[in-house]
C-alpha cells in the first residue's frame, strides 16, 4: 500500500502550485470514456455526465484509463452510478494522515452506496477492472472505504 510518507517523497507538499504543476495534469476525457458514462452522477458539480476534464496524477493516469476502458470492454459501466472525484487535497478520516487524493492518485465512485466503515456493493467484476489497472481497492481493507480505489504501486 502506498502511503502518504512515500508520496511526499515522490511528489513533493501537493499544496505547493510547483508540485502540482510537476505531478498532475488536466486529462480530457476521451469521447467514448465519456459517452459509456455519460448515465453518472458527477457529484461534485450535480449534474448527470461524466467530467469532461479529471485534475490527476500523471503516473495514476494510465491506470484509471485502463480502468474505465476494462469496464466497457466488459460492459460493466452501468454499475458506476456516482463519479465521486479524484484530486482533492484532504486528511484521511482514520489517522490524519494526508490522503492519496491529495496527490490526485485515487478516485472515489458509488460514494454514498459504498460509504466509509459500511459493506461494500460494488461487484466483484468490477472492482477486478480496477485491480488488473493496477488499483488497490479500499473494499478489501480491515476498515472498508468501498468507494475508493487508488494506484496500487508506484511506476518504475
Amino acid at each position: 500500500m502506498i502511503t502518504a510518507s512515500q508520496c511526499l517523497k515522490r511528489y513533493g507538499n501537493p499544496e505547493k502550485l510547483e508540485n502540482q504543476l510537476k505531478n498532475l495534469i488536466v486529462w480530457e476525457v476521451p469521447l467514448e470514456i465519456q459517452t459509456a458514462f455519460s448515465h453518472v452522477r458527477f457529484t461534485a458539480v450535480g449534474t448527470i455526465g461524466f467530467p469532461k476534464k479529471i485534475y490527476i496524477n500523471k503516473e495514476f493516469l494510465p491506470v484509471l484509463d485502463k480502468a474505465l476502458r476494462t469496464l466497457i470492454k466488459r460492459n460493466l459501466q452501468s454499475e458506476m452510478k456516482t463519479w465521486d472525484g479524484c484530486f482533492m487535497i484532504r486528511k484521511k478520516v482514520s489517522n490524519g494522515s494526508l490522503s492519496l487524493h491529495s496527490w490526485a492518485i485515487a478516485i472515489d465512485v458509488n460514494a454514498q452506496e459504498n460509504g466509509y466503515k459500511k459493506k461494500p456493493k460494488l461487484s466483484s467484476k468490477f472492482v477486478e477492472c480496477f485491480k488488473l489497472a493496477g488499483c488497490e481497492w479500499g473494499g478489501d481493507w480491515a476498515v472498508k472505504d468501498g468507494m475508493h480505489f487508488q494506484l496500487a504501486a508506484f511506476p518504475k
